[in-house]
């Protein structure tokens, strides 16, 4: 069902003390459970791109700008790449320095 490295992150998750079961589905690779675990031992809102539709490139762009504080909804689509994602987010953090 799950390969060593999923159930090394389900490991990790357990041991960090996160709910382990957003994540712990086999339609997460490795990376992806990675991108979900970080986010919950963050306390963000992984609800967002907990989903397999989102690779774990486009998981990090959104969790990363997640962290900065940046409205993701305008990006967080499984329509745009990583790199549209990361092009955004980019702009998006230039526009609340500016600010």
């Amino acid at each position: 069902m799950f390969n060593e490295d999923q159930l090394e992150e389900i490991e990790l998750g357990i041991i960090a003390g996160v709910d382990v079961s957003i994540y712990a589905k086999p339609e997460f690779d490795s990376e992806q459970m990675l991108h979900i675990r970080a986010g919950l031992e963050r306390g963000i809102d992984v609800s967002i791109y907990a989903n397999p539709e989102f690779d774990s490139e486009q998981m990090y762009e959104i969790a990363w700008g997640m962290v900065c504080g940046l409205n993701v909804s305008v990006y967080a689509k499984p329509e745009f790449s990583w790199e549209q994602m990361r092009e955004i987010r980019e702009r998006l953090w230039e526009e609340k320095k500016s600010v």
